[in-house]
């Protein structure tokens, strides 16, 4: 809208929440292929050998003579993909799915328990977006709607500041250093080049002691004592952006941010960071509740 730039961009809202029910909103589906057989079936769809797609790059596959879009990503510890298409197309290209998977044994997973596979691939998906200063930004922020992610929003968890600032992260510590170049002009460059030889945080994973789960939910059944906050399954976030304190010696030493149970490790696990000092296998005290 600012940039002189000939193009013209159109929204997808989400469906109702039972999209197979309609009518149906949406103008595209979205299928995800993942796990240790996702290339086979993968490729059984497609009908022949898959193009090469780099990791986090876009490519175009065939499904029964559609053409797909496609994002090539891993979310189980091998090569997958996401997929998108026209929604008229939603009923055979899920069919298609179904048959090209069924002799390597792929299930369908639901809504509740797609978000657990964040946990084990260790992704942190909803840091709180770093734009509430700045007068640079003043005009971005004057421009996107109240209704919108970035105004609607919220913070859950233990950690709580006065200032917005506190809660922000850079690509460094959410293990997005890897994935930053130079070798061209972006926002924010000069603030990452200065960053980039300084002690950073850390993206790590928490297990959480089995013991105190237990008595998280204990609590909930026990009429004379005051229980303590809920602890939804299988993913315990509840607000936009969570920051849960991480203790050591009576500091803050860093966040968790993104938390559920994996049937895998049968275990509660959390994503988050934590400071440079912090090593790894530290027993650390989350802070599980709110101020």
């Amino acid at each position: 809208e600012t940039g002189g730039y000939r193009v013209e961009a159109v929204r997808d809202d989400r469906s109702p929440s039972h999209p197979r029910g309609k009518p149906v909103i949406r103008r595209h589906y979205r299928f995800q292929i993942q796990g240790p057989k996702a290339l086979q079936v993968l490729t059984r769809l497609h009908g022949r050998p898959l193009p090469e797609i780099k990791f986090f790059t876009l490519g175009v596959i065939e499904i029964k003579g559609r053409r797909v879009r496609c994002l090539r990503h891993g979310m189980a510890g091998a090569p997958g993909l996401e997929i998108w298409g026209p929604y008229a197309e939603y009923d055979e290209v899920r069919a298609a799915i179904l048959e090209a998977g069924a002799q390597f044994g792929l299930k369908e997973v639901g809504a509740r328990a797609y978000a657990t596979n964040t946990l084990e691939s260790g992704w942190i998906p909803s840091p709180l977006p770093a734009v509430y200063t700045g007068e640079r930004m003043r005009p971005y922020r004057e421009w996107l709607p109240a209704d919108g992610y970035e105004g609607s929003g919220s913070i859950g968890g233990s950690f709580v500041s006065e200032r917005i600032e506190d809660y922000y992260l850079t690509p460094y510590a959410l293990g997005y250093g890897p994935f930053i170049r130079f070798d061209h002009d972006f926002i924010g460059a000069e603030a990452l080049k200065r960053l980039a030889d300084e002690p950073q945080r850390r993206k790590v994973t928490f297990a959480w002691n089995p013991t105190d789960v237990i008595k998280i939910y204990a609590s909930l059944l026990d009429p004379n004592e005051e229980n303590y906050k809920y602890f939804d399954l299988p993913i315990c976030n509840y607000a936009s952006a969570s920051y849960d304190q991480v203790m050591a010696g009576g500091r803050v030493v860093g966040f968790s941010m993104f938390g559920g149970y994996s049937y895998g490790e049968r275990t509660v696990l959390s994503l988050g960071v934590v400071d440079p000092a912090v090593q790894i296998g530290d027993v650390l005290t989350l802070v599980w509740g709110e101020e």
